[in-house]
């Protein structure tokens, strides 16, 4: 593991803390232990849900550090590249349900970190954007493929050809965040929104998880096929039974589908 990638545990909730001042920027190193960290956290089946952030006030992530590139070395350009990719597509694959808590600037690879969270949550002050182009790189960790999955072609093509930064109000108008709270409350919103997920089957939620992926992915016929053959699996399961039972005995379901 690493020091930069800080990590808390609070009932069914972990805090994933991007730790590496000044502008929590990630390193190869962070980048290669993130999958691990992610598989570990996974493993624990009292872990429903994960909330990552960044360290301090002013910054979410910065994504690269811009020095890593200057000397123009590809073999370090190709690696880097790789390990955004892989941490990055751990982390948007990964069965926990993931907010991102954007406390302060998300650039580049910063705001592709939030981009593979399954939600994002903006404090007022943040500022997000994918800047790559105006140092003649492109984002290469899901930004040109997620982005306009959450904001539509135009305001992608704005922030990514036009390298157009937006604010937290931007943000949620255009779809990019789901809320905007005051500086300094999203990791205790995004907890507080995490928690709720344990009151869900857990067999349910990544079922669920893994069809809304589907049907960013999969023809519409493919993924609603999909979709019906996920719910007799999961009518199949102890957690069907306890939950309608539960329901009618009008007390709280405990699963056992972890």
């Amino acid at each position: 593991m690493t020091d930069q990638l800080q990590v808390a545990i609070d009932g069914s909730v972990a805090v994933l803390t991007i730790d590496n001042p000044p502008a929590n920027t990630w390193t190869l190193e962070s980048l290669n232990a993130l999958p691990d960290l992610l598989a570990d956290l996974e493993s624990d089946e009292s872990i429903r849900a994960l909330v990552v952030t960044g360290a301090g006030e002013k910054f979410f992530s910065a994504g690269a550090e811009l020095r890593t590139f200057a000397d123009g070395d590809v073999a370090i350009a190709s690696e880097m590249a790789r390990a955004f990719g892989f941490a990055f597509e751990a982390l948007a694959e990964c069965d926990l349900v993931t907010i991102a808590a954007i406390n302060g600037y998300a650039m580049g690879g910063g705001l592709e970190t939030a981009l593979a969270c399954d939600m994002r949550i903006a404090e007022s002050h943040a500022q997000m954007a994918l800047p790559e182009a105006s140092v003649g790189l492109l984002p290469c960790a899901g930004g040109t493929q997620r982005l306009p999955w959450l904001v539509g072609e135009g305001w992608a093509k704005r922030m990514i050809l036009c390298g157009e930064r937006v604010d937290a109000d931007t943000a949620l108008d255009i779809g990019l965040v789901e809320e905007v709270v005051d500086s300094g409350e999203a990791v205790a919103v995004a907890q507080e929104l995490a928690s709720r997920v344990q009151k869900q089957a857990p067999g349910s939620v990544v079922a669920c998880k893994r069809l809304i992926h589907a049907a960013e992915r999969q023809p519409l016929q493919t993924a609603l096929a999909m979709e019906r053959e996920e719910f007799v699996e999961l009518f199949n399961s102890d957690d069907q039974l306890e939950g309608v039972t539960a329901f009618l005995e009008k007390r709280a379901p405990e699963w056992t589908n972890g």
